[in-house]
């Protein structure tokens, strides 16, 4: 299991901090094969032999060639990073500092960022990466250098669409979960946009609002500034099943026990998230 895959499994007893979520009593904290032997070499008839010529050596290999400073596009092709230390982001390469970020959140979870971009240096590899950023206002991205972070590639996106009420999870680009989903009340909508996974919790309490845990994502509410930890977004389980297919959250996505218990455990942090009016 890859270290992506592990984090949820260690955050037990981790506050479940999904506020603007659920309904009654949202926002509390859920707590190698043997080798072959080789044959014996045959013996050979006493023969003079011609020496083959020696070989040529290899030509060397070009060196990189690239525009220091090009920026090539990331967007929709899920990369994400995970930080490998504290880092600044930067509303431009080397610009204004916007928010600072260390290894893990305030949950406990290895920080991830989705790579919108990556910036070329001089060697002609990443020197710094584009990124949407976990804070408000929605939306905000910014800029992190690349040696600060791990890149990877998300196999996974999700679709969610308000007016059907549906999540939708695809992998390798083909439909794989779709199930029905509680939004948001009109007066504590669910906010739209394109979004991230941010981090996945499980929780205390599977009889709870949160039932088994959350697939946070780096959304807010546009409403509940309030709320702990600045009122997140997430998926989350339920103990209303009965809301399912309504709007009836405090802004979060309520889907069953048994899907949210499936998902949390598969998909990965960094996994794009678009939700739709």
């Amino acid at each position: 299991m890859s270290r992506m895959g592990r984090a949820v499994l260690l955050l037990l007893g981790v506050g479940l901090l999904a506020a603007g979520c659920g309904g009654d009593g949202e926002g509390t904290t859920a707590s190698a094969a043997p080798e072959p032997r080789e044959a014996p070499a045959a013996t050979e008839p006493s023969t003079t032999r011609t020496t083959p010529p020696p070989r040529a050596a290899p030509s060397p290999k070009p060196a990189p060639r690239c525009t220091v400073g090009t920026t090539v596009s990331s967007a929709g092709d899920g990369v994400a990073a995970v930080l490998d230390r504290a880092t600044t982001a930067h509303r431009a390469p080397g610009g204004p500092a916007i928010a600072s970020f260390g290894l893990r959140n305030v949950n406990g979870v290895p920080t991830t960022f989705s790579v919108l971009a990556e910036r070329l240096g001089p060697d002609c590899r990443p020197a710094w990466y584009h990124v949407q950023l976990p804070v408000r206002p929605n939306g905000t991205d910014g800029w992190i250098r690349a040696s600060a972070a791990r890149r990877y590639v998300v196999d996974y996106r999700i679709v969610v669409d308000l007016s059907d009420r549906v999540v939708t999870v695809f992998k390798g680009g083909e439909e794989h979960v779709r199930t029905p989903t509680a939004i948001g009340r009109s007066e504590t909508p669910t906010p739209t946009g394109s979004f991230y996974v941010n981090q996945r919790l499980l929780s205390g309490d599977p009889s709870g609002p949160f039932g088994p845990g959350g697939i946070g994502i780096s959304a807010f509410s546009p409403v509940l500034t309030g709320w702990a930890q600045g009122g997140p977004i997430a998926i989350h389980g339920t103990n209303q099943p009965e809301s399912i297919g309504n709007a009836a959250s405090n802004g979060c996505l309520r889907i069953a026990n048994d899907v949210l218990e499936q998902l949390i455990h598969e998909i990965p942090d960094g996994t794009p998230v678009r939700i739709r009016a």
